[in-house]
């Protein structure tokens, strides 16, 4: 049978940090979430966002890839991103379509 893998991203990840942007809170806590059917969710600054991704791996470490397409303060946005494990949690770069990025640091929230 088909061997099922344990995703170590799923979840809900609070974005801490950027290099970009200070404020990142602006629409409540910054986060990405990986949830099931390789779908999650994305807000971040004025971003509001669904996310679709793919889990794989690069150098033996794994790495989670990620498209999203939402609203941008009340303007359709799209971009991709992705983000591996790192003792701080998760690292990773973010892009918004024909526009800026970031690099990103998230942490695991707690267990609801």
């Amino acid at each position: 049978g088909r061997v099922k893998r344990v995703n170590p991203f799923r979840g809900r990840w609070r974005i801490v940090s950027t290099d970009a942007w200070d404020e990142i809170d602006d629409l409540g806590p910054a986060q990405i979430t990986f949830g099931p059917q390789q779908t999650g969710e994305l807000s971040l600054c004025a971003i509001s966002a669904s996310v679709d991704y793919r889990v794989g791996t690069r150098a033996g470490t794994p790495i989670v890839e990620f498209s999203w397409e939402g609203d941008d303060d009340g303007h359709p946005a799209s971009g991709r991103g992705w983000a591996r494990p790192d003792r701080r949690g998760l690292v990773g770069r973010f892009f918004t379509h024909q526009g800026d990025e970031a690099a990103f640091v998230a942490k695991r929230f707690p267990a609801e």
